[in-house]
């Protein structure tokens, strides 16, 4: 056992060793992402650095960093192994379903089953478990009645305060239409429905769709590293998972900073 310790330690500090040690972190444990957009403030801020975990749902399939290549090019499957599913609330990494090269970072808001629609930017979420499941559960929630059903109206705002709307997006028929109105529909089997915390300034599934389970990657950890727009690094930021980030002062820090930042409308993100 010694001699085997020994050898192995050896191999781990040769150039081949060190390579296949970093490749299977990225493959199967932690990726490294960087926030490009605002579509998740107030949560996660543009010029965010973080680690993803990437076995929290399952084993993706390895892709090479960069080039976005399969180390299994014969197959045509994201997902290796299958693993734990996405929860309400889920702050989610996933391969866009337009262009699977392009990772995307949303919450996610409806699970396979569950019923939405959007009215005047509100969510209404009509949860699979029934009625009597919701009448329970979201005892100091606004609850609508539709369609015969009970749905409840922004579930993730209170838990999570990083969700907001901005008041200067109104429907004067130059913003998209599904900010305001978005037709009932149910999640289809293993799919998720993902939108961004900046709900007036995300791209997301209110546009394309919900998310397959298989282009789902991971959940952020924590951020190794946070930079503003003015290359000003954000110390408090760092080492901080996103429920820490959620909470004061770093949460009202981060309103402050969007506050400042978005004086103009900044588009779709």
């Amino acid at each position: 056992m010694k001699n085997f310790l020994h050898k192995a330690y050896k191999w781990s500090n040769s150039w081949t060793g060190t390579i296949v040690i970093v490749l299977f972190v990225i493959f199967f444990v932690a990726q490294a992402f960087r926030i490009p957009s605002g579509s998740m403030k107030d949560s996660l801020l543009v010029g965010d650095h973080l680690f993803a975990k990437k076995f929290a749902y399952g084993m993706p399939m390895p892709y090479i960093p960069f080039l976005e290549i399969p180390v299994l090019p014969w197959s045509d499957k994201l997902k290796l192994i299958d693993g734990d599913k996405p929860k309400h609330g889920d702050i989610v990494i996933f391969r866009y379903p337009g262009n699977i090269k392009q990772h995307f970072v949303k919450r996610c808001v409806a699970l396979p089953g569950d019923e939405l629609f959007v009215a005047e930017k509100n969510l209404f979420i009509h949860f699979k478990e029934g009625d009597e499941w919701i009448k329970e559960n979201y005892k100091d929630y606004e609850i609508a009645i539709f369609d015969g059903k009970l749905w409840v109206k922004n579930p993730y705002m209170k838990i999570h305060p990083g969700v907001h709307h901005d008041p200067k997006i109104i429907d004067d028929g130059r913003n998209p239409l599904p900010i305001f109105f978005f037709n009932p529909i149910k999640v289809e089997k293993d799919h998720y429905f993902m939108m961004g915390d900046n709900r007036d300034h995300s791209n997301d599934s209110r546009f394309w769709g919900a998310v397959p389970y298989e282009n789902i990657e991971g959940t952020p950890w924590f951020i190794y590293f946070s930079i503003d727009k003015n290359y000003e690094i954000r110390w408090d930021r760092i080492g901080k998972t996103p429920t820490d980030l959620e909470q004061s002062p770093y949460l009202d820090k981060a309103i402050k900073e969007r506050e400042k930042q978005d004086k103009d409308y900044y588009g779709i993100t």
